[in-house]
């Protein structure tokens, strides 16, 4: 017997660039799909992957009915990724809904986790390297120090108290998802995670333990400024009253 509630779950997945990872990635998570019984996985592709993965995650979806590839070109950006994965998996009815990325940066191993959060009424479950149980891998002191310093400048400028306000291991339930994919999102790069917690505060939350690693330990500069000014932007609407939130 599944011993988690809510079995309608699903886990969208943001694939460019990821052939070389693809098999041991795909592993860990048939692994934990098997031993949980249910589960279905989107693959959200766009045109920014420029080898392999495209066709292995189609021949994946033709043999494990279990793996959708969702072919996007018209994603601009990773939000768009994101948010199209979102928007596929709340449209096929998932009550749950969890995002990660590939690469083996985020552990499968850890959806049970979140899975049972949501499970415990909680609306929204955000991955944590910086609690107990928590740790980061493989990252370069730039990235690490990105991840904590960002965390505690939001936390400052935006009111919030979260443990890690940067991490991309996150999951809702559907009502939630469904008030987020309609808000007009100023990020257009990875700090969409910071905004979407900011936004998200007031929900019923808890932080789930993660193990991460950071493939790159690189960072662009576009990103950078785009955090900067969306971090910026709210802060200064913060400042006049305006707090933006997601009831």
């Amino acid at each position: 017997m599944n011993m988690y509630l809510n079995n309608n779950w699903a886990v969208i997945i943001p694939m460019a660039n990821e052939e070389l990872d693809f098999e041991p990635f795909i592993q860990l998570l048939q692994n934990v799909l098997d031993k949980l019984a249910c589960g279905t996985v989107y693959f959200i592709v766009d045109d920014v992957s420029k080898d392999n993965t495209l066709k292995l995650c189609k021949e994946l979806s033709e043999s494990d009915a279990r793996f959708i590839t969702v072919y996007s070109p018209e994603n601009r950006n990773v939000v768009d990724a994101y948010m199209k994965g979102y928007r596929v998996a709340y449209d096929n009815n998932h009550t749950l809904i969890i995002e990660m990325d590939a690469g083996l940066s985020h552990d499968p191993r850890a959806l049970p986790m979140f899975i049972r959060v949501l499970n415990e009424g909680n609306e929204c479950a955000f991955g944590s390297r910086f609690i107990n149980g928590g740790s980061t891998a493989d990252s370069a002191f730039n990235r690490k120090f990105l991840s904590k310093v960002g965390t505690q400048l939001s936390n400052m400028l935006l009111g919030t108290s979260m443990n890690d306000m940067t991490s991309g291991y996150q999951g809702f339930n559907k009502n939630v998802v469904e008030q987020f994919i309609k808000y007009p999102l100023k990020s257009k790069a990875h700090f969409y995670q910071t905004e979407i917690r900011y936004l998200l505060r007031k929900k019923r939350y808890m932080e789930v333990p993660i193990h991460y690693r950071a493939p790159s330990a690189s960072v662009s500069k576009k990103a950078i400024t785009n955090s900067i000014s969306t971090l910026w932007y709210y802060f200064i609407q913060r400042l006049k009253g305006n707090s933006h939130i997601i009831n």
